[in-house]
């Protein structure tokens, strides 16, 4: 049991390294396309003389904020702390409907699929 369970953690770990090295590198593309989009909108607006033109800058920098966050910054603690509270305090927000699925379920549910089992 508590080798699986550290297989399990060790699982868990790899999986958020690779969800942060994932959104480090999405960062380091939305970052390139968020420059020239700023840079082609502010031209675009004095070309123009039309502030209108500098509106998606508003909405993209809201997506660039939460990815940089997501990457370099205090947003999984943050998750992390919520999660916590979540767990401490809204238990009953994590109970299942039908409550938890026990192996007699599991059993109902298989012989209802099943084409090839018959009923003694």
């Amino acid at each position: 049991l508590e080798r699986q369970l550290l297989m399990q953690n060790q699982m868990r770990e790899r999986q958020t390294a690779m969800q942060i090295a994932w959104t480090r590198e999405f960062l380091k593309y939305f970052g390139t396309f968020f420059g020239l989009a700023a840079v082609g909108l502010t031209a675009g607006a004095i070309k123009k003389k039309n502030p209108g033109v500098l509106l998606p800058i508003v909405p993209l920098s809201f997506i660039f904020a939460y990815q940089y966050d997501m990457g370099y910054g205090t947003l999984l603690q943050r998750i992390k702390g919520e999660a916590e509270n979540i767990l401490d305090t809204e238990s009953t927000l994590l109970e299942l409907p039908k409550g938890p699925l026990t192996y007699e379920d599991l059993e109902k549910i298989r012989r209802s699929q099943s084409k090839f089992f018959i009923e003694k």
